[in-house]
């Protein structure tokens, strides 16, 4: 079943049902679900399910597992940027006596606090939150394994620790928190806690013969934060345009794209996935896509989000294993991406220019090494190499204070400021001590080290 949408082409649809249709075959899935998104809204859903005749649509709820641990980093990053935290703050500022008082909270949110992945005792997925009542029942006896800060570790035990940081902070528990602040101002209404028809029940299927078995449906209590959501390929593509742009009403753009920032190295032997805060990052196939993926015993899930491309994906099945649900996402913004390439807006001219950044504009020299600083229509600058691949690149945007902050790259966060000579004339650029100077070692330029006073020579 497809919703035959007219934004995308029939032969780039077919391409996209084929994927699904291939996924439940061969993963053996009772069902899966898909929804993608261009511009700003879902151009295509589709779905394959082995009841005859019947099939889900995007309305239907799965369990989407460790997609809510996205949820729960929106929900923290709006307290910082209410100033009621930094990511900076040890946990204990916030929250004391959970005996690991000392990470941060940017650490919990990149999985780089050093926490154990999973929770002492039976499974915590396939048993009741009961069994964990207190903070003390989810962190056990060893809960940090590795320094703060040192490496990229997932930790399920970690969201829980943020989950309730957010109930301290909001005087109310995570679940209505995150109803009343994120799922109403985005219009996720069938994204919920608990499970709400009509919904898809969660299977595991025979490794070795075509039989299935029904998983148990728990409460996960205080692990709530890291994995108990239901939603809907409908609500997640939503979701997934959310996290391409932010918005005003739950998080600002700027603070959508620290989420998708990778905050630490990655883990080892994936060198092509990082996390974020919150988002996993990871280049597939030359192409950078963020989101999360996410299962729970009857349930996988994928969320994927090509900025460049302008494009996002959802897979959403009910089966423990069998189907990649992540690496479908994936393949269906690979599909539309290659198949109907994003068209680029049309060049426009700015609507006004500030003539004093027209100033900055041009050819700079870092040493002999040339560089080229230009002004974006958006009032921020680039600068990057004007000569092969070497060199180091980044976009910029202004401070308030006439400087500019560093978005990306070697020089993200570092400051950029155009310095002045006593005529008012720009004398160089100060990029972290860096001296850009109009010519290469121009003379009087304060140069670090200085200039030979005998200038260029040839070789006598």
């Amino acid at each position: 079943m497809t919703s035959a949408l007219e934004e995308l082409l029939p032969g780039t649809r077919r391409a996209l049902l084929h994927r699904i249709a291939t996924a439940q075959a061969e993963g053996r899935a009772p069902s899966v679900v898909a929804a993608v998104v261009r511009g700003g809204r879902t151009v295509w859903t589709g779905s394959r399910t082995s009841v005859e005749g019947h099939g889900p649509d995007a309305n239907v709820q799965y369990r989407i597992g460790s997609i809510t641990k996205t949820f729960t980093a929106v929900l923290v990053l709006r307290l910082r940027d209410e100033g009621l935290l930094s990511l900076g703050d040890p946990l204990e500022k916030h929250l004391p006596g959970t005996g690991v008082g000392e990470v941060t909270i940017g650490q919990l949110l990149g999985h780089t606090a050093g926490l154990a992945a999973e929770t002492p005792g039976p499974w915590w997925e396939r048993t009741s939150g009961a069994l964990r009542p207190e903070l003390g029942d989810v962190l056990g006896e060893r809960p940090v394994l590795h320094p703060a800060g040192g490496k990229f570790h997932y930790s399920n035990p970690g969201y829980t620790l943020l989950g309730s940081l957010v109930e301290a902070l909001r005087g109310a528990p995570w679940e209505e928190v995150l109803r009343r602040e994120v799922l109403e101002p985005l219009g996720l209404r069938r994204t919920t806690a608990q499970p709400e028809a009509p919904h898809a029940g969660g299977w595991a299927v025979h490794p070795w013969a075509d039989v299935m078995l029904p998983e148990p449906l728990e409460d996960l209590g205080l692990m709530s934060p890291a994995g108990q959501l239901w939603s809907t390929a409908g609500d997640l593509a939503r979701f997934a345009v959310f996290l391409a742009g932010g918005d005003e009403r739950v998080l600002g753009a700027e603070s959508v794209r620290e989420m998708r920032t990778p905050s630490g190295p990655p883990e080892s032997g994936a060198m092509e996935a990082v996390y974020g805060l919150g988002l996993q990052v990871s280049g597939v196939g030359g192409r950078t896509l963020v989101g999360h993926s996410g299962s729970l015993p009857g349930f996988v899930a994928g969320l994927w989000v090509s900025e460049a491309d302008d494009v996002a994906a959802v897979t959403l099945a009910n089966c423990t294993s069998g189907l990649p649900a992540s690496a479908v996402a994936a393949d269906l913004v690979r599909i539309v991406a290659e198949a109907e390439p994003r068209i680029p807006e049309s060049w426009r001219p700015m609507p006004e220019v500030d003539k004093g950044l027209l100033e900055l504009t041009g050819a700079w020299y870092w040493g002999t090494a040339a560089y080229g600083l230009r002004l974006s229509a958006d009032g921020g600058l680039e600068l990057g190499p004007l000569v092969g691949g070497g060199g180091r690149s980044a976009r910029f945007r202004a401070s308030g204070d006439g400087s500019w902050t560093g978005l990306d790259g070697y020089y993200a966060g570092e400051t950029l400021r155009a310095v002045r000579g006593e005529d008012g004339a720009v004398s160089h650029l100060d990029l972290g001590s860096f001296a850009f100077t109009r010519e290469p070692y121009e003379k009087g330029a304060p140069v670090p080290g200085g200039v030979d006073p005998q200038g260029w020579r040839g070789s006598r």
